[in-house]
């Protein structure tokens, strides 16, 4: 998609603006000495901005990306220091009167400078065309007055100040809610600033999701979604790029600009009904900031069109509660080019006779799958296909890993190359993938190369790696710091070496697959606490933390203390419950032959 091309804006800015047309016009008789309609030409400019007691504290984030629009000096004099103040006054009053709480009005009438310089500005142009009556003889009073005949009631500079809108932006949604009070647009503000941005500081991960959206969308994109990947572009050309995508000082100001209907849409009953059903289908409160900063159109809906876009999903066998945590990580599942690329991805399985669960399965764990174009989908699956995988087989891979179908065929072939490497062959390969998609998913380099770096250093030597891999596979993708080099750390904390350990491992892969609390450490202590035996026997037969404490190991010990035998772990395990009961129960007197020890 490509870039549009941003206007450089200007250091100064000259508007005509015509007295007679105010948003709403006034009742109050005219202080003008002469009828007639004048004109007003301004330069404007924009002065900094202190803190903001309405919403929140400005970061440095905010200072940076809520740059003036007018950043150059005004061409024209800048006004005398009273004459601010004074203007600044009759802004604050003028608030007053409309309202807004002292704190709100202070803010507003300290951080409105181009609303303020445009009045400043008509005024002395009033002055030296002589319309002005004797009746008001105070430079505040005139400003004041100027104010009211626009008719806005202090939006424009709320506008300015709390939104951070240019100057003709904050006049023209004035203009458009003339309808609204200012108590009404602050408290729609609050609204929608609660909606899109109230919860945990998560920025990054939205922008993340984002991106990945953006990557993978391969489909005809309707106006919704164009429009949103235009707000993407404003906030990615800022400083922080997308990471900002769900931070409000970032964000606000480009949201408004790039969807200013936000704040000319009724809060009852429209926004309150959609925020309402989203919660219904089990959408929490502080997530919502995610689905709306990530398509932000969804506010503008009809409530029916919502409800209907989700039932598409709940006839295909979704629940209320999956279509809503499917929301939070792919919002754009509402969106119209989405949902017609659902019918045809549903249409693309059929035809490959893939088990509606498993294509229910995937879309639930990844649903940006429905940003893919069915061509696309079709590579990866002929790639899949091409290693013996097909049909149900491919239903259980595409619902364990569904984000394999969002790789480039190259970085999958990639990865089909790294393992043919390691000394599997095609047909090895494919049964990896059947049991472990998760590894061709991977980054070789992030992952799959660090696993066999860690091997290597609890000293698994490269020739011992394909059988360490066949049985375990998913020794690939375990997580390094987390899981495996915890574990060896416990098992050299009870008395093994890390030579032990590599043994273990070759003989029994899945060894550093088990949990510390829920099968290492119980079956260590009853080894060593009840059963009386040494650390080390579990190194002869690490298969041991395989068994079931409750049901095989606890049984076994028991009966063969009864009967006062002593044995090996192996044998008091590996045999089957007839080969066992044959040698250890009918030792004395047995009346049938013992069949041959079964092969594990």
């Amino acid at each position: 998609m490509a870039s549009p091309k941003f206007l450089s804006i200007p250091t100064t800015l000259t508007l005509t603006i015509n007295l007679s047309s105010s948003l709403n016009p006034s009742k109050t008789p005219s202080f003008f000495a002469n009828p007639p309609n004048p004109t007003l030409t301004l330069k404007l400019h924009l002065t900094q901005n202190p803190k903001n007691p309405f919403f929140h504290t400005p970061t440095k984030t905010h200072l940076h990306l809520h740059r003036p629009l007018l950043a150059g000096p005004p061409s024209s004099p800048a006004p005398p220091p009273e004459q601010v103040l004074d203007a600044q006054e009759a802004i604050l009053e003028l608030l007053r009167e409309s309202g807004v709480s002292e704190e709100e009005a202070v803010f507003v009438s300290l951080n409105s400078p181009r609303y303020m310089r445009m009045l400043v500005d008509g005024v002395e142009e009033l002055g030296e065309l002589g319309v002005w009556r004797e009746q008001l003889v105070g430079f505040k009073e005139k400003v004041k007055y100027l104010a009211k005949e626009k008719g806005d009631n202090g939006k424009v500079a709320f506008l300015e100040s709390v939104v951070g809108l240019s100057l003709s932006q904050a006049m023209n949604i004035a203009r458009h809610s003339s309808a609204e009070t200012l108590l009404g647009l602050i408290k729609k503000v609050k609204y929608v600033k609660e909606i899109f941005f109230s919860g945990s500081n998560d920025g990054a991960l939205i922008g993340k999701n984002a991106r990945r959206m953006m990557v993978h969308l391969s489909i005809p994109i309707d106006e919704d979604l164009q429009q949103t990947l235009s707000f993407f572009e404003k906030i990615a050309a800022r400083r922080g790029g997308l990471d900002m995508l769900g931070i409000e000082d970032a964000t606000f100001r480009y949201l408004i600009e790039s969807f200013p209907r936000l704040l000319l849409l009724s809060l009852e009953p429209h926004m309150t009904l959609v925020v309402e059903y989203l919660e219904n289908i089990g959408v929490r409160r502080e997530s919502m900031r995610t689905i709306f900063s990530l398509f932000p159109p969804v506010i503008f809906w009809n409530i029916k069109v919502v409800r209907a876009r989700v039932s598409a999903f709940k006839e295909f066998g979704l629940e209320d509660k999956d279509v809503g945590s499917m929301l939070i990580k792919y919002p754009w599942i509402l969106s119209t080019s989405i949902h017609e690329n659902f019918k045809e991805v549903l249409t693309f399985f059929d035809l490959e006779k893939v088990p509606k669960t498993s294509v229910a399965c995937a879309i639930r764990s990844w649903p940006h799958i429905l940003g893919c174009s069915t061509s696309t989908l079709k590579v990866m699956v002929e790639q899949i296909d091409d290693l013996g995988i097909a049909n149900k087989k491919l239903g259980q891979v595409i619902s364990r890993s569904p984000q394999l179908l969002l790789r480039k065929p190259k970085e999958f072939l990639q990865v089909v190359s790294f393992m043919e490497g390691l000394g599997f062959d095609k047909e090895a390969v494919g049964t990896i993938l059947g049991r472990c998609p998760e590894i061709f998913a991977s980054s070789i380099e992030k992952t799959l190369k660090r696993k066999l770096d860690f091997l290597a250093s609890i000293g698994v030597s490269k020739v011992h790696l394909p059988r360490v891999i066949k049985k375990y596979p998913e020794l690939l993708v375990s997580d390094t710091d987390r899981t495996l080099l915890p574990r060896v750390k416990y098992l050299m904390k009870n008395g093994l070496s890390r030579r032990d350990i590599a043994f273990m491992v070759r003989r029994f892969s899945p060894l550093l697959g088990y949990s510390i609390e829920e099968v290492l450490r119980p079956k260590l202590e009853f080894l060593v606490n009840t059963m009386g035996k040494p650390i080390t026997e579990v190194v002869d037969y690490p298969r041991y933390f395989s068994y079931s404490l409750e049901k095989k190991i606890k049984p076994r010990y028991l009966v063969l203390k009864g009967k006062n035998i002593e044995c090996s772990l192996k044998d008091m395990l590996a045999k089957n419950d007839d080969e066992f009961a044959c040698e250890f129960l009918n030792v004395e007197n047995m009346l049938v032959t013992c069949p041959p020890p079964s092969h594990q």
